[in-house]
């Protein structure tokens, strides 16, 4: 089982995480979770997200950056959902070993996250807020699979990002052998 958690606070408006939620619903034992269809009011069902989570194999946080980081409501997700003693700390080990692979969107373009360009710095600059979140839950964390200008991508490039991740997410489906356990993500 795959959740994706997907986390647009205008999902009806987005192009980009529309579509990649959609490409990934087609495949089998795919649970797409619309936090801000599922919870305007962010009154989050704590026991009904982590049952969801204890049947995943894989873990997508799939979301618009914003301010650099995670929407509002993913980040309370986070405080609610990956408590102490079930996510982590004493006990917590509800998560442990589950993959887990982060898909943000970007307004601006790959060159506007470069030293000199709009955003001073390289994207990957930051990934390890996010990286660590699920580390520090003993997830296995895979390379983020990053989309760059969403604002402006054309149907065809929508399309080609949303077939790159389908493969992607297929290919994370499947058990890791032991030539593939352990390496470096």
């Amino acid at each position: 089982m795959i959740r994706v958690i997907h986390a647009h606070p205008y999902p009806g408006r987005s192009r980009t995480n529309r579509a990649l939620a959609a490409a990934l619903s087609g495949l089998p034992d795919v649970d797409v979770r619309s936090l801000y269809d599922l919870y305007p009011d962010f009154d989050i069902d704590v026991v009904a997200e982590q049952k969801a989570l204890e049947e995943a194999r894989l873990v997508v946080w799939m979301h618009p950056v914003y301010w650099y980081s995670v929407p509002a409501l993913l980040k309370h997700w986070f405080d609610k959902v990956l408590a102490f003693g079930w996510a982590y700390g004493d006990g917590g080990t509800a998560l442990s070993g589950k993959r887990c692979l982060w898909v943000p969107t970007t307004g601006g373009a790959e060159s506007t996250y470069q030293p000199g360009g709009m955003h001073a710095h390289a994207f990957s600059t930051y990934v390890p807020v996010i990286e660590q979140t699920a580390r520090f839950c003993a997830m296995r964390w895979e390379k983020p699979y990053v989309v760059y200008g969403a604002d402006d991508l054309d149907g065809a490039r929508l399309a080609e990002h949303s077939a790159a991740l389908v493969e992607r997410v297929s290919a994370l489906r499947e058990p890791e052998t032991s030539a593939t356990a352990g390496t470096a993500r």
